[in-house]
């Protein structure tokens, strides 16, 4: 059974950093891909970045381009979202996602919520002084 496994997140002042992590295990990690999105309260979620298997090409939404970095480690199982120059607009519950259906992402193709099947329970960020 799928289970992914977010942490990483806390408070943190404009303009710091975090690193989140999401632990994955129950199906074949190298081949499909693995996005993160975010859901700020009284908003809809959404994509902030993707990973594809394979080629790890990669997908970035425009407002975290340049500050935030997308990774993964396949001997451990394991997709990383750097976060640097946090701003209060950042703060939001943070989860990561994958779907069997799912291998590829790049920044033609914006994931989209109701693609992805597996869902972690969320860390949350906040960005606050």
């Amino acid at each position: 059974q799928v289970q992914l496994v977010e942490s990483g997140g806390g408070l943190v002042q404009p303009g710091g950093s975090l690193r989140l992590s999401c632990a994955a295990s129950g199906f074949n990690f190298n081949d499909q891909a693995i996005g993160w999105f975010r859901q700020a309260p009284g908003r809809e979620r959404e994509a902030v970045s993707c990973i594809s298997g394979g080629d790890e090409s990669m997908y970035y939404e425009d407002s975290v381009k340049g500050r935030f970095a997308i990774s993964r480690d396949n001997a451990k199982n394991t997709v990383y979202l750097d976060m640097k120059w946090l701003k209060p607009e950042d703060t939001a519950v943070y989860y990561c996602a994958t779907d069997r259906h799912i291998y590829f992402c790049d920044n033609d193709y914006e994931p989209i919520v109701g693609d992805f099947g597996s869902w972690g329970q969320g860390t949350q960020v906040t960005v606050s002084s």
